[in-house]
């Protein structure tokens, strides 16, 4: 029997008078409700309570009693199987149509996702080497910066220093001035004036000689003592500790030790 054709007309007739008998059962229970008169006399409460126990009493005796068959008439059974089993294959072709839809639409999300997931690696990329481009700057730029700040504090050193020096030079001048030749009565002088050459230097000169032989050399910053050094420069500057004479040359001298 294909899908979709007629029942025999016994089959027809044995279902009708199935369903008269079925719709007669049902009247002769709604005539017995219409019948039943509700007992006023109780409270909503216990009418609730009743209706309850009644409903779950009519629950256990469903659950007991075997379900029958509507009809016993195979071509009935098989032309209501037949429809139900339509049915549910409309259903479940709905259910895949549906399935294979929302798989369509995730497919496309995963797509457009892995698409986005690679864009931002791309971009995770470009920042960690455009960061690894900035670190390297910054060395180089902190490496010149130092560079640069060490050859301005140089200058500042040297121009400290020149300033230092003409101080020196202006306070020596003054108050140390290069030694003359007078004439003099008295002895002493004119021992003293036998001493003075005009190969003598100034202090000033003494003391820069002294110092530079002291930056550019010192592992060896001893000066030889010769007839341009003053010997009263020379005992003044070894007496105040500005100057200090090598231990086995006494002709041998250097800058002292301040710190």
């Amino acid at each position: 029997m294909e899908a979709g054709s007629p029942l025999p007309e016994a089959a027809q007739e044995e279902l009708l008078e199935l369903c008269e008998e079925q719709f007669a059962h049902l009247e002769k229970l709604q005539n017995e409700l219409l019948l039943c008169e509700p007992d006023f006399s109780d409270s909503p409460q216990e009418q609730m309570q009743n209706r309850l126990m009644a409903t779950e009493a009519e629950l256990k005796k469903r659950q007991t009693e075997e379900p029958k068959l509507l009809a016993e008439n195979p071509d009935v059974l098989l032309h209501t199987g037949k429809e139900e089993l339509l049915k549910l294959c409309s259903q479940l072709e709905t259910v895949l149509s549906c399935c294979e839809a929302k798989r369509d639409k995730l497919r496309e999300t995963k797509e457009l996702e892995q698409k986005w997931l690679e864009e931002k690696v791309q971009v995770l990329k470009a920042v960690k080497s455009h960061v690894k481009e900035l670190q390297k700057e910054k060395e180089n730029v902190s490496a010149l910066s130092m560079l640069q700040d060490i050859k301005e504090k140089i200058q500042k050193m040297k121009a400290y220093q020149e300033t230092l020096m003409e101080c020196l030079g202006d306070i020596l001048e003054k108050h140390v001035p290069l030694p003359q030749v007078e004439s003099a009565p008295s002895r002493r002088k004119k021992s003293v004036e036998c001493e003075i050459t005009p190969e003598v230097v100034s202090l000033s000169e003494v003391l820069e000689v002294l110092m530079n032989k002291a930056l550019q050399s010192p592992h060896d910053p001893y000066v030889i003592v010769d007839d341009t050094f003053w010997p009263p420069y020379v005992e003044m500057l070894l007496r105040y500790g500005i100057a200090v004479r090598h231990q086995e040359n006494n002709f041998k001298i250097r800058l002292g030790a301040f710190f």
